[in-house]
């Protein structure tokens, strides 16, 4: 690693991306780090950890943790890792960056504001996926409205999808952060490592795959991980298991003729050669663990606790 830079006009710090479940933010992350670093379904609560990404300017550094969506009602030990691994970001962070979507207000968005408030960070409102607002002429009604239920620092109207605003709310977060050296490396991109990035990679194409039917008793470990020489050349060989909670499941992942689990297998294998660059042979397994989401133990094992 090189040094840090230290400098009186040097900027850095830990922006935790705080929300109600699928409100956006790790679509905002990756589109703020320019790179995908952490994995998007439309299904709630995809995010299960803690995953920094990190945006390097001249002068700054900006580590934007996305977190867990906050959420009520949750009865598992899933669930409840989940909200203090979001909460406990939230009181770490240097600027809290509280996303909502564009002209939707709940319950669930109060109770996050609420927890802001109690935790008496500074705070950035975010106001996610604007191109999706209709009316438009509701929007600056609705940032008003923001504005009056909390003091933040800012108000900012993005599109993740379309790179709107980005370095607009990357300017409104510079201002909010301490004079400091930088925290990580300018060439890295995330504090997580290879394995966390495959394990999660195939745990966001079994969500797309499984839509409704057991993503949430579903996680994935990756056993073996190794470089090897083949047919003249090298590739990574990875074995990872894929535990679901319930005998039942284990079908239903599977697949007839195991044809889910083989397409599982080939989309993710695409995208880890993409991380990786280079070849890869990828063995995936699924085993029963059961009701590991309400087991402290292998919630720790798994890395959730």
């Amino acid at each position: 690693m090189n040094e840090p830079l230290e400098s009186a006009d040097f900027r850095a710090g830990f922006a935790a991306l705080v929300g109600r479940p699928n409100v956006g933010k790790s679509t905002l992350l990756n589109a703020l780090v320019g790179e995908k670093v952490s994995i998007v379904t439309p299904r709630p609560q995809t995010t299960r950890h803690r995953i920094t990404g990190l945006v390097n300017r001249a002068g700054l550094q900006i580590a934007f943790v996305d977190t867990p969506g906050l959420h009520a009602g949750g009865k598992r030990a899933l669930n409840r890792a989940m909200n203090r691994t979001a909460a406990a970001a939230l009181l770490d962070a240097d600027l809290v960056v509280f996303v909502v979507e564009a002209l939707r207000w709940t319950p669930e968005d109060e109770a996050v504001l609420q927890r802001i408030r109690e935790s008496g960070r500074a705070a950035l409102c975010v106001v996610s996926k604007v191109d999706t607002a209709r009316p438009r002429d509701r929007l600056l009604p609705f940032i008003a409205q923001l504005a009056q239920r909390h003091e933040f620092r800012a108000i900012v109207p993005v599109s993740a999808v379309r790179a709107d605003n980005l370095e607009e709310l990357i300017t409104a977060i510079a201002r909010e952060l301490p004079p400091s050296p930088q925290l990580f490396d300018e060439t890295d991109r995330t504090d997580r490592d290879l394995r966390f990035r495959i394990t999660e990679i195939i745990r966001e194409k079994l969500t797309l795959e499984l839509n409704q039917e057991v993503p949430y008793g579903i996680a994935v470990e990756i056993e073996k991980m190794e470089r090897e020489t083949a047919d003249g050349g090298e590739r990574d060989l990875i074995h990872a298991v894929i535990w679901v909670d319930r005998e039942g499941q284990k079908p239903i992942v599977i697949g007839a003729g195991g044809a889910r689990l083989k397409r599982v297998g080939s989309s993710s294998r695409r995208e880890i050669i993409g991380l990786l660059g280079h070849r890869v042979h990828l063995e995936l397994w699924v085993k029963v663990r059961e009701n590991w989401a309400d087991n402290a133990q292998a919630l720790r094992t798994l890395g959730l606790e």
